[in-house]
């Protein structure tokens, strides 16, 4: 007798009427509510019933770019992102997907801009922490490779976190990093200022 799990098919899914009609009630309501919480479960299911990529590609593009308006309008306002919240959690999310993107492609400075950005919006003191470490790793030059490989502790990643997205397990303790790394930080904080000076006009 059998008692393992069926594997779900993507083709039997594509043809399930519910999970059809989850697709488009999450569709509906991304747009209207400009969700990116929404958005990435969209792309989740749309992912697993291998929609064409045009489809995926539009998704993705609707969570980057509500992602930058939303991190636009809190930089004017002053806001933190509040990572209790889903729809912050996700925003934060896809700023630093698309961070971690530049850097994997060699865009040094796009990647190093976005990490500090994130470590001033983010209102979480670990996750502050460890995007100035992306940041200080990016401005010493190591390579996304270099990083990954002998900087992040993939082990010590809670699957189970809401907030697993973002690397903040070091193969180091996070203030020994931040103490070797004194001279970036203390760059990345002079570039922060200016977001400090136009907070305050």
């Amino acid at each position: 007798m059998n008692n393992e799990m069926p594997d779900i098919h993507a083709e039997e899914l594509k043809k399930d009427p519910e999970f059809l009609a989850n697709i488009e009630r999450l569709e509906k309501e991304c747009k209207e509510e400009q969700s990116i919480a929404k958005g990435y479960q969209l792309l989740d299911a749309r992912l697993i019933i291998e929609s064409p990529e045009d489809e995926i590609n539009e998704i993705f593009t609707f969570i980057v770019n509500s992602a930058f308006d939303k991190l636009a309008e809190n930089l004017t306002s002053g806001k933190s992102f509040d990572m209790s919240d889903a729809e912050d959690i996700a925003t934060a999310r896809a700023i630093y997907e698309h961070a971690i993107q530049r850097y994997s492609e060699n865009d040094m400075k796009g990647a190093k801009e976005m990490f500090l950005v994130l470590n001033y919006t983010i209102d979480h003191a670990a996750l502050k922490d460890a995007m100035m470490i992306h940041a200080c790793a990016v401005m010493a030059g190591k390579s996304f490779e270099d990083f990954i490989e002998s900087m992040v502790d993939m082990e010590g990643i809670d699957v189970n976190d809401p907030l697993a997205f973002f690397i903040q397990n070091f193969t180091q303790p996070t203030d020994i990093l931040l103490t070797m790394f004194a001279k970036y930080v203390k760059q990345g904080e002079e570039e922060l200022k200016v977001l400090d000076e136009s907070k305050d006009q």
